[in-house]
């Protein structure tokens, strides 16, 4: 399917009495504002290069957006709906949100402003804004998207020292009757299964096939290259992989039920060189712009389990991400918002080494996880957390930075759910707001559960000199770096009366490899 620009007539000369605004993560065609047409309504939607200019962004990122913002017009045109489309090359673009609906609502001489909740805080404060210094009525409508109002946790976990998302996760699991038996206790008889997720992947089962569609947004990205809008990774414009679409998305959520579901459990920790599907779903792009609910796609993957087509490991684990962490990362945003995104417990202030642009470093787990994400604009929750977030915490490097990497690299990130799961989850800058401890590791953990220290520059036992793997000795220094922020921490384990008992020239020569190490990151 090729990409085109929008081919309805663009700029109706018929006056609106109410203009609605329709951001580019707002693609649900089921919302309840399309229930029925009105010629007194006219919707809005825009390409404009404040959104992808504000951070610098992966291709496919920019081109998944665009071309589902297409779709998703084209489909309300068809329906019988008004709809102004401002393309990024548009004549009449100002390239400002502000700036378009100034215009826009003067041109459609509308008397009513309104738009649907935005997730990002920026965004969020910026209309709020423009509807208080405007001299027409302005309201903001829910999106109809999540479980949860923005205030749910907050307002959950209020008057208490600690969040805990396990706490969040079966109050949501009781309020929505989702995986119980009778008297609201637990399928199974547990909450979480998530000590029965961490295996490896030995190779088999083979991951499923590829079922997601395939288009040609060559055009597309001649537009956006046109624009002079920057970005970065592939663009694989000529044959785009991720569903734009909802039926598409529908479409990948039943293949991944049907092919990947019943594996994903046991393997959803697992990484491979050979493999960066293994048996993840990859909707969180088609779910994060709202083509899909999450209350569908808990209900699809709920009705498998009672089907019998996959255990409860697997389905349980799969749940916990959608109605779990998902839902209470958001609460978390919204709670400490704004503010949140300056945090730095750690003081760390070290500059990105240059291969997190290109994956060219010696590193074998960390080449093949930026590789990936440059290529497909996607990693699991592992490889961001537990390579590169590991890779980041360790060597001290500025979570800001980190956090605009994250924003940018992944096609399904957007603030809401990636700064708390950056700065909060995988470098613990927020100081553990959101994670109980660092999330940390030397070399075992990143080899057991991946085949990425095999063939390896650095050799994953060593500890100190030049072939050892960095990890080894960043660990440690971490920990010696911080003792006087972790150790009083109860979830850091045996780390600290290990450390009191390393021998001492021992240790030294730990943090003098570690030094070494974050001196020259870009030689790594």
């Amino acid at each position: 399917m090729q990409s085109t620009a929008p081919t309805a007539p663009n700029t109706p000369t018929t006056a609106a009495t109410t203009l609605r605004l329709i951001l580019g993560d707002q693609l649900n065609p089921a919302h309840s504002w399309f229930s029925q047409t009105s010629d007194d309504v006219i919707y809005v939607m825009m390409e404009i290069r404040q959104e992808t200019d504000y951070v610098l962004h992966h291709a496919q990122k920019i081109i998944a957006i665009f071309a589902a913002m297409r779709e998703l017009a084209a489909q309300l045109r068809a329906a019988g709906h008004r709809l102004h489309y401002l393309a990024i090359d548009d004549a009449d673009n100002t390239q400002s949100l502000t700036g378009n609906l100034d215009w826009l609502l003067a041109h459609y001489e509308a008397s009513q402003f309104e738009y649907q909740e935005p997730d990002e805080f920026r965004l969020d404060a910026q209309l709020a804004a423009y509807s208080d210094a405007s001299k027409i009525n302005c309201c903001m409508r829910s999106s109809e998207h999540f479980f949860t109002r923005r205030d749910e946790a907050a307002i959950l976990f209020e008057g208490r020292k600690k969040w805990l998302m396990e706490n969040f996760y079966r109050h949501m699991r009781v309020k929505h009757q989702v995986l119980l038996e009778e008297a609201n206790k637990p399928v199974g008889g547990q909450w979480n299964y998530d000590h029965d997720n961490r295996k490896a992947w030995p190779g088999i089962p083979w991951e499923p096939a590829d079922f997601r569609p395939r288009h040609d947004h060559s055009a597309l990205w001649k537009t956006i290259q046109q624009a002079g809008i920057n970005s970065f990774g592939e663009a694989n414009a000529a044959n785009f992989s991720w569903p734009l679409n909802r039926a598409e998305a529908l479409a990948q959520l039943d293949a991944f039920i049907q092919h990947a579901l019943p594996h994903f459990g046991e393997f959803q920790d697992a990484m491979s060189s050979k493999s960066w599907r293994l048996f993840h779903s990859l909707i969180s792009f088609a779910l994060n712009v709202k083509m899909l609910r999450p209350q569908e796609v808990v209900s699809k993957v709920e009705a498998a389990l009672w089907a019998g087509h996959a255990a409860l490991p697997a389905v349980e684990g799969y749940i916990r991400q959608i109605l779990g962490w998902r839902e209470y990362v958001r609460g978390i945003y919204w709670a400490q918002m704004p503010g949140y995104e300056e945090h730095n417990f750690f003081a760390h202030e070290a500059e990105l080494p240059a291969w997190f642009w290109t994956g060219k470093t010696k590193m074998r787990c960390l080449s093949s996880a930026i590789t990936q994400s440059l290529e497909h604009a996607h990693a699991h929750h592992i490889q961001r957390l537990m390579v590169i977030g590991n890779f980041a915490l360790l060597a001290g490097l500025q979570p800001q930075q980190v956090h605009r990497w994250y924003l940018g690299i992944y096609i399904d990130a957007f603030e809401w759910v990636e700064l708390p799961n950056t700065l909060g989850m995988s470098q613990f800058a927020d100081g553990g707001k959101l994670a109980t401890k660092p999330y940390v590791s030397a070399a075992a953990y990143i080899d057991k559960m991946s085949d990425y220290c095999k063939g390896c520059h650095y050799d994953k036992k060593q500890r100190t000199g030049d072939s050892a793997c960095p990890y080894n000795a960043l660990y440690w220094d971490f920990f010696a770096r911080n003792e006087d922020k972790l150790s009083s921490n109860p979830r850091i384990g045996m780390v600290y009366p290990q450390l009191r008992k390393m021998d001492k020239d021992v240790l030294q020569a730990l943090r003098d490899r570690a030094t070494d190490i974050r001196a020259r990151l870009d030689e790594l």
